[in-house]
């Protein structure tokens, strides 16, 4: 893989939405909602269309998929957690920690995917019978030109699963330890830490002490500027971005709750690197507990097409 970015996703459309109490277990960003859950379906499914056509404003390739309907399922709107695209490689699956996850896997996306990949299926799911998860870019912030594959550890993201994974596509760990203010991990790597293909987002206070060198040193090694973010702008997913290439330059699609978390200063060094692409989310960030990065599926593709 010789590029960092793509210019193609999938997002999956959150007819379904709504809380889920499996996931809240290890998820502090989710908050219970007052709503009845056909209206937080309806406000989802408007903010996903208004950000679908935020992205396809950029010139980017998007692909839409409905979400499963037997059974329903909540949190399909983060599809990123159960598939990865390593081109020539193909399609990656991943083990999920909660049940109620599992079924997204089964899909319209799925089929979407067969039409990139074929048959070219990497199946890690196996290990859901042992109780461990490794939830794919969620859990894996990659660095793919370096080959260097970022965990942040939870029960999300397995560390034995995480070195099984970079040996089997030829990447190196970099595994570390990231809690909230409470001493909780945070459920998923990309909610502390993005990486572009010139600069790195990362909430380093959130980071354990005795990684947070190392884990500055790995990124500036590999010639990103690193943007630091602070607590509080990590509880509003100001690391929980994604740069994409789009016909006229690069751009980082993050939040406006994002965005509206950041300082000027950290604006232009994003800036520097990426024109920044606000989406409008807040339900699903609410009640979904997760933001922009969490909703785009990377798709790059063994051919352009």
């Amino acid at each position: 893989m010789s590029s960092q970015t793509t210019d193609t996703v999938l997002l999956v459309r959150p007819s379904a939405f709504g809380y889920d109490p499996e996931t809240a277990d290890t998820n502090a960003f989710q908050a219970a909602p007052d709503e009845p859950a056909h209206s937080l379906a309806a406000l989802a499914v408007s903010e996903f269309d208004r950000a679908v056509e935020t992205l396809l404003a950029e010139g980017l390739a998007v692909h839409v998929a409905a979400d499963p309907d037997d059974p329903p399922c909540p949190d399909a709107v983060f599809p990123n957690n159960w598939f990865s695209t390593h081109g020539a490689d193909g399609v990656v699956l991943y083990p999920m920690l909660t049940s109620s996850r599992r079924s997204e896997r089964d899909g319209p996306a799925r089929e979407a995917l067969r039409a990139f990949f074929g048959n070219r299926v990497h199946d890690f799911t196996g290990h859901e019978s042992e109780g461990r998860a490794l939830e794919g870019t969620g859990s894996l912030v990659l660095d793919r030109v370096g080959r260097v594959a970022y965990a942040s550890l939870s029960r999300r993201t397995d560390e034995a699963l995480v070195h099984g994974w970079c040996e089997r596509f030829g990447y190196r760990p970099h595994v570390f330890r990231a809690a909230d203010p409470a001493g909780v991990p945070f459920y998923h790597t990309n909610v502390v830490l993005s990486v572009g293909t010139s600069f790195a987002v990362v909430g380093e206070e959130a980071v354990d002490p005795g990684d947070r060198d190392a884990l500055r040193r790995s990124l500036e090694a590999s010639g990103r500027e690193v943007v630091p973010v602070t607590g509080a702008q990590l509880a509003r997913f100001a690391a929980n971005g994604l740069e994409l290439a789009s016909p006229t330059g690069p751009v980082f699609v993050l939040s406006r709750t994002a965005l509206e978390s950041l300082g000027l200063d950290q604006v232009a060094a994003l800036s520097r690197h990426a024109r920044l692409v606000p989406v409008e989310i807040p339900t699903i960030e609410r009640v979904g507990g997760g933001s922009a990065r969490c909703m785009i599926a990377e798709i790059f593709p063994a051919e352009k097409r």
